[in-house]
């Protein structure tokens, strides 16, 4: 058996994760990742990371006798935000819980299960990882409705082999149905629905905060350049939202651009978003043997 840092966020999913480490036999360390202030964190309803999912936690590692300890990272964790506003800032749409899975999840917080002597890091995705001559392959979960492995996509491939996602071959009700065998606390507990920095799911405040400059009233244009109407702020904005433009029209329409430059937002039609190219960057391969390029 070995010794595993589990990643454990107050949620059922987590919970039963480490709960079935330890049935397993496995020296399992519970810790809780602080990632935001306690003021932020008080305003959260549907979110991760509060107080409250802390105190989840730790009555979780208690039910099992496992150690708990909570670390903070909120220092690091404003990498994520800072990435979050810039790709909004620059016509992108992020994935924040992507990149904090790449820059924390599996790199501080991995690192730090090294200085603890954990062989393992494990969380509770569902994802699973599946071994082959080749080495381990990231997979999808068994539940395609919770699949997470989309978000696990930037995790390096040396990391793949020390991680565990130990409810991967589940299905949520089967989750639950052991937390309930386990009568953990969090049997019952809903499900986290926000980004965790993001209060009540309003980006834009978290936009207004960070880069009020990108929020600035300008124009809303058809792809002729004519005017349609009056926006807050082009960053407030993504290509392909189709809701809260408000702008009548005969026909559906759909940010095809936004333009940093003259603060405007372009829509078009459906069909202005399709493209026959696009650029790829910052690949990662999941693969023990990465592919020769140029690949067609």
């Amino acid at each position: 058996m070995a010794k595993v840092l589990m990643a454990m966020s107050g949620g059922v999913d987590s919970s039963v994760a480490a709960q079935m480490l330890r049935e397993q036999g496995h020296e399992v360390i519970g810790a809780f990742l602080r990632l935001g202030e306690g003021g932020q964190a008080a305003e959260k309803s549907k979110a991760c990371c509060t107080v409250e999912d802390a105190i989840d936690a730790r009555r979780v590692a208690d039910r099992l006798e496992i150690p708990f300890y909570s670390f903070n990272y909120a220092d690091q964790f404003k990498k994520i935000i800072n990435y979050f506003v810039d790709e909004y800032r620059d016509g992108r749409t992020p994935n924040p819980c992507a990149r904090c899975n790449q820059w924390i999840k599996f790199d501080v917080f991995h690192d730090l299960a090294r200085d603890l002597g954990a062989e393992y890091v494990a969380t509770g995705h569902y994802a699973r990882i599946v071994e082959e001559d080749s080495g381990p392959r990231l997979a999808r979960g068994v539940d395609g409705d919770k699949d997470q492995s989309y978000f696990l996509a930037t995790v390096p491939y040396p990391v793949l082999k020390e991680c565990l996602f130990p409810v991967g071959h589940l299905h949520k009700h089967e989750v639950r149905e052991l937390a309930g065998v386990g009568h953990l606390p969090v049997v019952d507990k809903a499900e986290s629905q926000e980004i965790c920095f993001v209060p009540a799911n309003d980006y834009r405040r978290v936009i207004r905060q960070q880069a009020p400059e990108s929020l600035v009233e300008g124009d809303i244009v058809d792809e002729s350049g004519e005017k349609l109407g009056t926006h807050e702020g082009y960053a407030a904005y993504t290509v392909g939202q189709r809701r809260g433009l408000g702008i009548a029209s005969t026909e559906p329409k759909y940010v095809v651009n936004t333009d940093r430059e003259t603060n405007q937002v372009i829509l078009g039609t459906r069909d202005s978003l399709l493209e026959t190219r696009f650029c790829v960057s910052e690949m990662n391969w999941l693969l023990a043997e990465p592919p020769t390029l140029p690949l067609q």
